[in-house]
């Protein structure tokens, strides 16, 4: 006659088996959609920066050939960068995100960035951390 072996404990066993890689995968997709949104307000605000820069600095003399060297501001101001992008002025970092301008050879180019970003799950390391999104203007 065989003895039945205990069996108390196994479940809770195999869920901490399963557990602790179902709740990595888990937080990993939530903090790469958070990178994504982030990227995409980016994106946003370096062509809302475009636009202003634009409509302020464009003159004849630029559209000539002359190189835009006056239009290196941010035209933006901090109420109109949070009415674009809301998602970075409400994240728990309370950094505003940054707009810089550089006159080229040819194009006008604005940088877009989040410096205090950084993922929460360490699987991806620093990759992924402090995204910055450009855009040019050719002139």
């Amino acid at each position: 006659m065989m003895r039945k072996l205990d069996q108390r404990g196994v479940a809770a066993f195999e869920f901490c088996l399963v557990g602790g890689a179902l709740f990595t995968l888990i937080f990993a997709i939530f903090d790469f959609g958070r990178y994504a949104i982030t990227v995409q307000s980016l994106r946003m605000l370096a062509s809302a920066g475009a636009r202003a820069n634009i409509i302020n600095c464009y003159t004849p003399a630029v559209i000539a050939g002359t190189s835009p060297s006056a239009c290196t501001t941010d035209y933006l101001s901090d109420p109109e960068k949070q009415a674009i992008v809301p998602f970075l002025f409400n994240s728990s970092l309370g950094l505003s995100p940054t707009v810089t301008t550089t006159a080229g050879a040819s194009a006008l180019t604005i940088t877009a960035s989040q410096t205090g970003f950084t993922m929460l799950v360490p699987v991806w390391g620093t990759s992924f951390n402090a995204p910055s999104v450009s855009t040019q203007v050719p002139f």
